[in-house]
């Protein structure tokens, strides 16, 4: 039985209410996690804890336990000069924003203006409910 501090090796199939799937370790090798260690978002660690092995599940994660609502605060004016010069930008085109740390974020850009930008930092799947069909395929 999966439990807090076990690993689990997960098959899983993600979708949107809509029914399209936005990510599916079919085809690929299973997700393997620590329960309980948050490398995973929460509704996902909590609804494999209790699960056996060969157990399948369907699951409905509603945003606030999944990539949380979108933030207005991370949605950002960028003058285009500041852009990259060797691409026009487009709406729906990520680029990689460097933090002061040296991280880079992606941002998508969601409007394009004479003179600005409009990028939003937000994760893709942030404001989005999220549905999960599981199976566990071992526990360690």
């Amino acid at each position: 039985m999966v439990e807090n501090g076990k690993t689990v090796t997960v098959h899983y199939t993600g979708t949107l209410d809509d029914g399209s799937v936005f990510d599916s370790s079919e085809g690929k090798d299973p997700l393997k996690f620590v329960v309980g260690e948050g490398k995973v978002i929460k509704g996902f660690d909590d609804a494999v804890k209790e699960m056996n092995v060969g157990e399948e599940k369907d699951i409905h994660i509603p945003c606030k336990e999944a990539y949380g609502e979108q933030k207005a605060d991370l949605i950002k004016k960028v003058p285009s000069e500041q852009l990259p010069k060797e691409q026009k930008p487009e709406v729906g085109m990520v680029l990689g924003v460097g933090l002061p740390n040296g991280q880079q974020i992606p941002a998508r850009i969601v409007e394009v203006a004479d003179s600005e930008v409009t990028i939003d930092l937000n994760h893709p799947l942030a404001g989005k409910d999220l549905n999960f069909k599981l199976k566990v395929e071992a526990v360690e």
